[in-house]
């Protein structure tokens, strides 16, 4: 029956209009109890269970005395999920759709609701339609403040903000978007924390890459390598250790993969291997300076007839922690300051930038889409204190 043979139906007596109401309603009700995904039960005591979702707990407990009022509960959940959901089952249903449509990666996943707990655990559970704009604008600018963030962390901050709007436009329980909230912030530079670090906390003097390739070249095991590796071909971690050894060629490397970490079903930190880069420009190929061809070939002989080419002593698939740990080790042990992995992909940036590479060469060794990424965040100055003095000293002013 369409639209139109209903009405005339009601306006000629056919149908009762009330009775047709309450028909609607109870189908309605019965379809929100199908979709209810929790059992309900009655205990021991006489009282009946049931769970329901809870964005930061899993699940929560629900009782009642009798099975009507709790199968009202249930239906009211749903009424009201429906047409004012809190933010956070708004955020939890943007991140599960963009996770299961494969939009991100398991990492990105977990990291979006790390960043969510963070800033909306409580502020989360506020209905959507209950929140004016000038309350979030006010929430927003005391997130800064409270946990003296930084650009790039308000810029996180912003992308799960932004998420869970998408998704109550999309459903149309809110009739504006985050861009109205975030022109309302009254944010400066001075708003955000800047962090400041010194040249030889962020790159690997000229001293301290020698001393490290030459422990390694007398100290020939898979991690030691793997670094090693790492210094010669500005690699990130996770390429490093996502290394196939069809990846390995006569005198260069071929990047097509990356590590990646997520949350399993056990709430437990698991690694696994995507055949995609980081960027898009993160596919590429890697020539091997002439010196340390020999670096490539030690690398070769480690795993020949296997898949990857880092295993760790277990003989499984290296980690990029695996990696950072035994970094963390040298440094202590060749008493250098302690600098992760990306402080090795830093110094070959700079290395590149220092003597005037080609910026097109440069961006297309690192992996980066335009030549200011390098430029901006990977180029410090490598010289020692000493060698800095020794440049002074002989400079004709200062003679």
């Amino acid at each position: 029956m369409n639209i139109e043979s209903l009405k005339f139906a009601i306006e000629a007596g056919l149908i009762n209009e009330q009775e047709l109401e309450n028909a609607v309603e109870v189908a309605r009700n019965k379809m929100l109890l199908n979709m209810h995904p929790y059992k309900i039960w009655q205990g021991k005591n006489g009282d009946w269970y049931t769970y329901f979702e809870d964005v930061h707990k899993g699940r929560k407990l629900k009782k009642r005395k009798n099975r009507s009022d709790l199968e009202k509960d249930i239906i009211d959940h749903y009424n009201d999920c429906s047409g004012n959901p809190t933010i956070a089952e708004l955020f939890t249903e943007w991140n599960d759709r963009r996770l299961e449509l494969g939009m991100i990666a398991p990492s990105t996943y977990d990291r979006y609701i790390r960043d969510f707990n963070r800033h909306y655990k409580d502020f989360g559970k506020r209905k959507i339609k209950s929140v004016s704009k000038r309350e979030y604008v006010e929430f927003l600018e005391e997130q800064v403040a409270q946990y003296k963030l930084d650009s790039k962390a308000f810029c996180n901050l912003k992308t799960i903000t932004r998420g869970f709007f998408k998704r109550a436009l999309v459903r149309d329980i809110v009739d504006y978007s985050a861009e109205e909230i975030f022109c309302r912030l009254d944010l400066g530079k001075n708003s955000f924390k800047h962090k400041f670090k010194e040249d030889y906390q962020e790159v690997f003097n000229d001293t301290e890459m020698s001393v490290m390739l030459g422990y390694i070249e007398e100290n020939l095991e898979p991690t030691n390598i793997a670094i090693g590796l790492m210094f010669i071909t500005g690699l990130r971690v996770g390429e490093l250790v996502a290394l196939r050894n069809e990846d390995l060629g006569d005198f260069y490397i071929n990047v097509r993969g990356t590590e990646t970490r997520y949350r399993n079903e056990n709430g437990k930190s698991a690694y696994t291997v995507k055949d995609s880069t980081k960027t898009n420009a993160g596919i590429r190929t890697i020539p091997i300076p002439s010196k340390y061809k020999w670096l490539l070939d030690k690398a070769k002989e480690l795993n020949p007839s296997g898949e990857y080419v880092f295993l760790n002593t277990k003989g499984e698939r290296m980690t990029g922690n695996s990696v950072r740990t035994r970094l963390k080790t040298l440094c202590k042990k060749l008493d250098i300051y302690n600098k992760s992995p990306n402080k090795i992909r830093k110094t070959y940036g700079s290395i590149l930038l220092d003597n005037k590479v080609d910026d097109r060469f440069v961006k297309d060794l690192m992996g980066h889409t335009v030549i200011l990424t390098t430029e901006t965040h990977y180029h410090r100055n490598r010289k020692s204190l000493t060698i800095k003095q020794e440049i002074l000293s002989n400079l004709p002013d200062f003679k």
